[in-house]
């Protein structure tokens, strides 16, 4: 059962009280270099990013998301520590979402002036804990960032907003050990029903990285914990996007793009370079948003069953593949020919459920009796 949370507001996209759960990233480039973060912003839209965050540490990252938020209108998260003026300048540019622990930001009057700025806008304020930085006292507490010294921890600057009578909050509690991370976000879901911000942090390379981020995510998200994620890895924010995607697709949270259900390849497998025909079919439908699910057997044992699920699928027998069409066998085809007429009949596809959608929208002008 899904966990109720408050809905929170991200310029176009709700956070929370029953939303669909939404994906983010974070740019990695200078935020200085508008033409390149503008680019990397659209990369991770064409990917499927709904929130992107941005780092401001000074001045000229902050003077440079005036600039940005006119080239794009993609909500935009600005990720502020330790200095409270820059909080105020990032609101000004327009920013969506504020990513912001108000007790590291000084006084209390520095606070109240952030919050009432916030208010002002309609904008979220993302309280961020990490594993890696928590606070002494609680180290000394715990001995060392236990999931109650980090819920902790973000109890404390929850409260310090809803003392200012400010509760439109989202959190985060991530570490990089999978098991502290859940126990964390399971501990924090029985206090609060403030939105979730579920993240891995520091998770490593794509390898790693998707690995420990699907069983993190995945576990919570599995137990209706999570109402926004983010994947991070060491690679490009459009990567982090993709398997944000695979992971909400996995466990039929979300649909968007191709799912390609491919064999894991055996002794009976009836085609020498199955493995370039499978990522060049992925490769070939990256653009593709309208969820299709197709797949791709390498031999006769399991294809036709496997196919029959599918709106699409291949088959191989003897470097001879087989496209199926929801399961009903179409025709022949050349192995060395086969991901070119694949992605054929998967344009063809499409057209025909973009046809059938505007067919369905059309109301009749005159309604006869």
């Amino acid at each position: 059962m899904k966990r109720e949370s408050k809905a929170v507001k991200v310029r176009n996209i709700q956070i929370g009280g029953g939303a669909p759960v939404s994906i983010q990233s974070m740019t990695k480039t200078d935020t200085t270099d508008v033409d390149g973060t503008i680019k990397q912003i659209e990369e991770m839209q064409k990917a499927g990013c709904e929130i992107v965050r941005i780092a401001v540490p000074d001045d000229d990252a902050a003077a440079a998301l005036v600039k940005i938020r006119k080239l794009t209108d993609v909500p935009i998260v600005a990720d502020i520590h330790f200095h409270y003026k820059l909080a105020l300048k990032a609101l000004d540019a327009g920013i969506d979402k504020l990513r912001l622990n108000p007790g590291n930001i000084g006084s209390i009057d520095r606070v109240r002036e952030v919050v009432r700025a916030t208010e002002a806008k309609g904008v979220p304020i993302r309280i961020g804990v990490n594993g890696g930085s928590l606070e002494k006292d609680l180290l000394q507490k715990y001995g060392t960032a236990t999931p109650e010294a980090m819920v902790e921890s973000g109890m404390r600057h929850v409260r310090i907003l809803e003392d200012l009578n400010f509760d439109n909050i989202v959190i985060s509690l991530k570490a990089s050990d999978v098991n502290r991370m859940v126990e964390a976000y399971r501990l924090m879901a029985t206090k609060v029903n403030y939105p979730l911000h579920l993240g891995v942090t520091e998770a490593g390379t794509p390898f790693g990285g998707t690995i420990k981020s699907a069983m993190g995510l995945g576990i919570l998200l599995h137990e209706g914990i999570g109402d926004t994620i983010r994947v991070s890895l060491a690679a490009e924010p459009h990567e982090e996007v993709r398997v944000g995607w695979e992971i909400l697709k996995s466990l039929e949270l979300r649909k968007r793009g191709v799912t390609v259900v491919a064999c894991p390849t055996c002794g009976r497998l009836d085609v020498d370079n199955f493995v370039e025909i499978v990522t060049e079919v992925e490769r070939r439908l990256a653009h593709v948003e309208e969820p299709l699910h197709l797949s791709i057997m390498g031999c006769a044992v399991n294809g036709p069953g496997e196919a029959h699920d599918s709106q699409l699928g291949i088959t191989f027998g003897r470097q001879v593949g087989m496209i199926f069409k929801d399961g009903v066998p179409m025709r022949k085809v050349a192995g060395a020919d086969i991901v070119e007429e694949f992605v054929k009949e998967v344009e063809i596809l499409r057209q025909e459920g973009k046809n059938a959608k505007s067919i369905a929208e059309v109301k009749p002008l005159v309604q006869i009796t």
